[in-house]
Parts: C-alpha cells; structure tokens; sequence
C-alpha cells in the first residue's frame, strides 16, 4: 500500500512523454508547497536508468512558487547515461508555468568499493527526540500544513547562544505516515527545517529559495534522520545556507547548500 509521501509524489506517464501529478497541498508551508516536496515527483520522473535509481547530486532552481491542489506536468531530458551515473534534466511547470529547472546525477548507492582514506562527519550531541519541542507554525510566524505530512523536533537552543550570536538549528525529522527514510525522502528533508536565520533575527517573514544543491551520500538506515543546519553569510538580501543529514545509526547520509532571499515581514 502507498504511504502518504509515495502517492502524492507519484506522477504519471502520459502518451507524449510528459508525466502530470494533482500537488498536494498538505506540504504547503504558508499559502505555497515546501520546495523540497515539488523536488521529489521531479526527480521520481528523472529516474531514467533502471541501474542508476538513487540520486546523487540534485540542482534545482526555482523559477517562482508551486500551487498546491492544482496539476502539474514534469518533462525530462537524459544528459547522458555512463556506467555509473546518469545525468537528467527536468522541468516542472504549472498552466504553462515553470516553477521549477532541476538537474540531477543519480548512481547505484548499494556499490562500495574499499579505500584507504576517509573523513568522517560526526553528528552533533543533541537531545533526543522526545526530549526536543515539536516545530510549532506560530514561532515561525507562518501556517505550517506541513506538520501533517513531516513530523520534526527541534533541539532545545544552545545555552550558550543566548544572545543569538549563531544562525543554527538542529533536530529531528521524520515522515508522518511511518515510511522509512530513502534516498528520495533525503532530500525533501533537506529542504524542510526551519531556516537557521530565524534563530538570529526571529521571525522575518519568507525566506524564499533561489538555487537549493543537495548530495546524497548513503541510503539511510531506518527510525529518525538527525539535521544540523546553519547560516554564515547574510549580505544584501540573500543568504547562504548549509546543511547536514544523519540517519539512526549516525552514519552521514547527506549534505545540502541552498542560496535564498532574505525578505523582511511587512507590518
């Protein structure tokens, strides 16, 4: 049977090669979908090469916002198909609209091969998740629908960040309907927590993403994925920001970059 995330990010193939989904709007945050969720039936329709169904490195940008409850069409493009990536372009469009550009590699996570080097990422030590606060729409200043579908809990703030001299967040996250993490899901929640700058400034209205990088680095394991995501560059209205992914057994499973707008609330 279909989970919850599987059946709303399913596209269907229709007979000009294009695939068309009816968006939920259950991933909406505010009055638009998450972008992390538009992501996802893209990159399932991206999936052009049986042997190479994880995707490895996924570039979108966002040309301008999603409408949830209403149909969208995905058409791709293969790149290239090598022995161990397959290069895809895709193109997510609403009434004639492009919302979004993506380009994706995508490889065979399952194929390891021994090496005599290795850096480790550490996840950091932070409570767990049923000591950490459920993310909550009216610190964020906005309507989080997705709380229906993403169950997250965040770490308590750094004690020794009282005076809000870090933009970072921390956390749990996790699907609401019980479906284990993958490599698809990755990503999604990649683009799901709070943006750290919120943390530094509080609430300052939408923090929309320009360009969003995601490298997927393990298939992970199941129970909760841990994030760490930060800010360290704010200038002229937009902002990097830089993101971490651990699954339960503490293994890094993914990295994200994302560079956004930074857009004051209005009274």
């Amino acid at each position: 049977m279909d989970t919850q995330f599987d059946s709303e990010t399913q596209a269907s193939l229709q007979e000009d090669g294009t695939w068309s989904l009816l968006l939920s709007d259950q991933w909406n945050i505010g009055e638009n979908p998450n972008g992390g969720y538009l992501i996802i039936p893209a990159l399932r329709a991206m999936q052009l090469n049986e042997s190479h169904k994880d995707p490895l490195s996924v570039t979108a940008h966002f040309l301008r916002p999603g409408t949830g409850n209403e149909q969208a069409e995905i058409s791709t493009e293969l790149i290239r198909s090598g022995r161990s990536v397959t290069t895809t372009r895709g193109t997510l469009r609403q009434n004639g609209t492009t919302r979004l550009e993506l380009m994706a590699a995508f490889g065979d996570l399952s194929e390891s091969s021994a090496h005599d080097y290795e850096i480790v990422i550490e996840p950091p030590d932070i409570p767990p998740p049923e000591e950490c606060l459920e993310r909550s729409g009216e610190q964020q200043g906005v309507d989080l629908v997705i709380n229906n579908r993403v169950e997250m809990r965040m770490s308590p703030p750094d004690p020794e960040n009282t005076g809000q001299t870090k933009a970072e967040v921390s956390g749990w996250i996790r699907l609401v309907d019980g479906r284990d993490p993958d490599v698809l899901s990755l990503v999604l929640f990649a683009d799901a927590f709070p943006p750290p700058i919120f943390s530094y400034v509080g609430r300052v209205g939408w923090v929309p993403t320009i360009e969003f990088t995601a490298h997927i680095r393990k298939r992970p394991e199941p129970g909760w994925v841990q994030g760490k995501f930060w800010t360290e560059d704010l200038r002229d209205g937009r902002m990097i920001e830089t993101g971490l992914l651990w699954d339960s057994k503490g293994d890094l499973v993914a990295q994200s970059r994302q560079l956004a707008m930074f857009l004051p609330m209005e009274d």
